[in-house]
């Protein structure tokens, strides 16, 4: 093998930076995430030691089983959401549960820390949906219209009549417009 035909470190590490982009795509990537770092903090702090020169401080507390156990099942969930991204509903309802619970067993859900990291990664996972997958060589650019800042009327309807207010145009608030022909009347949909 030829120092021309191996892949350079650029390529190679661009290309594997474009499939965990493609793979995070195609899950709840930061739900996950959010419902596993949630469980760190459930689970530490009842069994922390804090030393204080010659004093040990501890926050261990008769419900450490307890947080162990809802730590240990938010890890679980957020790793669910990333490789099983079918039972995402399941799993944000369930870590959205867990996590309150956490807030009366686990010293006040590891200090709020875990408590909050849990509800947000269990809202964005019940939240999530995947996308629609591009059709073969189509990048959507065609199809795409950005439009920055706020929108206005170019060509707007000419004022009609004598008075302020009487025109029918952007101002008017009547519901008759020779624009549209409606004449106050309106279609749903």
């Amino acid at each position: 093998m030829s120092a021309d035909t191996r892949p350079r470190l650029i390529e190679s590490i661009g290309q594997k930076r474009r499939s965990f982009g493609e793979w995070r795509g195609r899950r709840p990537f930061w739900g996950g995430m959010l419902t596993l770092l949630a469980g760190v903090p459930i689970m530490y702090f009842p069994y922390a030691h804090l030393s204080l020169g010659g004093m040990t401080l501890s926050m261990a507390t008769t419900a450490g089983a307890g947080s162990l156990i809802i730590g240990v099942l938010l890890v679980v969930l957020g790793l669910t959401m990333w490789f099983q991204p079918v039972s995402r509903v399941f799993a944000g309802v369930a870590a959205i549960l867990l996590s309150l619970v956490s807030f009366v067993v686990s010293n006040f859900g590891g200090f709020v820390v875990g408590l909050l990291l849990g509800l947000i990664g269990g809202a964005l996972a019940v939240a999530w949906a995947p996308g629609k997958p591009l059709a073969e060589g189509d990048d959507g650019e065609q199809d795409r219209k950005v439009i920055a800042g706020p929108v206005v009327a170019t060509n707007p309807a000419p004022a009609t009549g004598g008075g302020s207010g009487l025109g029918f145009g952007l101002g008017d608030l009547s519901g008759t417009s020779p624009n549209d022909g409606l004449n106050g009347r309106h279609r749903a949909g």
